[in-house]
């Protein structure tokens, strides 16, 4: 009996010690994991926007050499996209393709689809949230508002035909992209069907948190003018 005391009294520090450090581990569990959250929603915005204007000041010095494009580790640029809406310092690069390298710097222009202020659709993604999140406020843009897409020589001025939140789709729903972008709903939301139209298409996520829908905005050309520099 003395003896079964006794081995209790040595297992029960044991157990307490397994107790402890199995309690350290999931402290830690939960602060890598709570640090690495706080990277995603936090620490990537901070690098990206500092990308966007790295980019951005890339390509008005290529401008002011003459040249209309500069390529920069995250791909080519020659465009610069502001949205009065979102404030008159809003300036964000736009790069070719749409891969997670390109959307950490800016705007990723689908390759497929027309240039600014071509015949067709100038179609963009970006970040709703994380990595520099140039359309976190999508839903705030209204029909009217002006997009103004900026090269070395002209400025188009675009002019919205949908708000920001009018239309969501899955992400599967590349008919947003084409050049005449015709939505298989009836009376679903898309530009005017006329051909010939030079059109913009803004893409981004739904929601703030993971989604497979996209939410969508649609754009046409309304004027053009010589790009101001200072």
């Amino acid at each position: 009996m003395l003896d079964l005391m006794a081995t209790e009294t040595r297992t029960q520090p044991r157990r307490r010690r397994g107790f402890f450090w199995v309690g350290i581990a999931l402290l830690l569990s939960g602060l890598a994991v709570l640090g690495y959250v706080a990277w995603e929603f936090y620490g990537t915005t901070i690098v990206s926007k500092e990308r966007q204007r790295e980019a951005t000041t890339k390509i008005e010095q290529a401008w002011d050499s003459g040249q209309g494009e500069v390529k920069t580790e995250f791909g080519s640029a020659s465009t610069i996209i502001e949205i009065p809406r979102f404030g008159k310092d809003y300036r964000i690069p736009v790069l070719e393709g749409t891969s997670d390298r390109v959307l950490g710097a800016g705007f990723g222009h689908f390759s497929e689809t027309a240039g600014p202020g071509e015949v067709g659709n100038f179609a963009l993604a970006g970040h709703r949230v994380t990595h520099g999140e140039p359309l976190r406020d999508m839903p705030s843009l209204r029909k009217g508002d002006e997009i103004r897409v900026v090269t070395r020589e002209k400025t188009y001025v675009y002019e919205l035909t949908s708000g920001g939140d009018d239309l969501i789709v899955p992400f599967t729903a590349s008919w947003v992209t084409e050049p005449l972008p015709d939505n298989p709903a009836d009376g679903g939301v898309e530009p005017e069907q006329v051909e010939g139209q030079r059109l913009i298409t803004l893409t981004t996520c739904a929601e703030l948190f993971h989604t497979d829908d996209r939410m969508i905005a649609f754009g046409r050309l309304v004027a053009e003018k010589p790009t101001e520099r200072g």
